[in-house]
């Protein structure tokens, strides 16, 4: 009998702690965050190894678009377009992000939803060439609405013309890490490059447990989540480096249709404020969390913020 049992225990503690987890990597400000760089030979040979390394992982991404990136004193230019294009056509998704990157706490709904709609236009064109619909759409800066009101009329809007909101579960600051990590690689200085990769991947690491902690105080459970990202030279470098953290931790990768499956993503968020945080953080808010359920928050290393030009 005891045999039995031991068994027992040590069969559902394979199922309990070993069982895969589900994450979709999201890219915001596509086609290419090249900080000033318009070197359309460095533009694409920095796309050309972040799709490269996502299909070599089985990373099915998404990307958002600001489709004010594709012009040129208002004429399209055919390369931007052309790296979107490579992007859809090799299984990857993209969605819609505003036509130019527009703060909703800032603009009116009115100015806010005519940047939704030109932000689309080029993009169904190209997945249309793939068989494909746009479906998704990702706010700039996490700006939700900092009303109810404001809130309520973009997602009305957004369900009218055939959107779902793409949610942020996981935000890594991977911006922040970029810049410093371009102005490393402008200046040659080897160990500051490769102490800013190090550095970011061990930081991934550390939001990826917090919010998992938060998501089981809310849930009970692990959560289906959703990587915000950036198509910048430091994620160009290191989705390998991601990819390897990320299945060290027992997660899969997966489309964003599949992290939408997951029952916590019918959780309401019914509080509002100027903030962009992730989703989490605001199904916590709305569910009444306050102080030491939010305490322990990873910080960015010093350094990061003040590597010189």
């Amino acid at each position: 009998m005891r045999i039995k049992i031991f068994v027992i225990i040590c069969f559902l503690n394979y199922f309990s702690f070993g069982q895969k987890k589900y994450i979709c990597f999201s890219f915001d400000d596509l086609p290419v965050v090249s900080y000033g760089i318009t070197d359309t030979n460095y533009q694409k040979q920095l796309f050309d190894k972040l799709i490269t390394s996502l299909k070599n992982n089985n990373i099915p991404a998404i990307g958002f678009v600001n489709e004010g990136k594709l012009y040129d004193n208002k004429l399209l230019n055919p390369f931007q377009v052309n790296l979107l294009n490579n992007w859809v056509d090799c299984g990857l998704d993209i969605g819609n992000h505003t036509f130019s990157h527009s703060d909703y706490n800032s603009v009116s709904f009115k100015e806010y939803s005519k940047d939704i709609a030109k932000g689309e236009i080029e993009s169904k064109k190209i997945l249309g060439r793939n068989g494909k619909n746009i479906t998704y759409f990702r706010h700039p800066f996490i700006h939700l609405g900092n009303t109810k009101a404001k809130a309520d009329s973009l997602s009305n809007y957004l369900l009218n013309h055939g959107y779902l909101e793409a949610p942020v579960t996981i935000d890594n600051d991977d911006y922040l890490f970029a810049f410093a990590y371009q102005k490393a690689k402008v200046k040659n200085d080897k160990m500051l490059i490769e102490q800013i990769g190090n550095d970011y991947i061990n930081y991934t690491e550390k939001r990826l447990k917090f919010y998992e902690k938060e998501a089981f105080g809310l849930f009970g459970r692990d959560i289906s989540q959703v990587l915000l990202l950036h198509a910048s030279l430091l994620n160009s470098d290191y989705i390998d480096y991601l990819a390897v953290m990320f299945r060290k931790n027992n997660y899969t990768f997966v489309s964003i249709d599949k992290v939408l499956e997951d029952d916590a993503y019918k959780s309401e968020i019914t509080i509002y404020g100027s903030w962009g945080i992730s989703w989490i953080d605001s199904w916590a808010l709305s569910m009444g969390k306050k102080g030491d359920f939010f305490k322990d928050e990873p910080i960015i290393p010093g350094y990061i913020l003040k590597v010189p030009e």
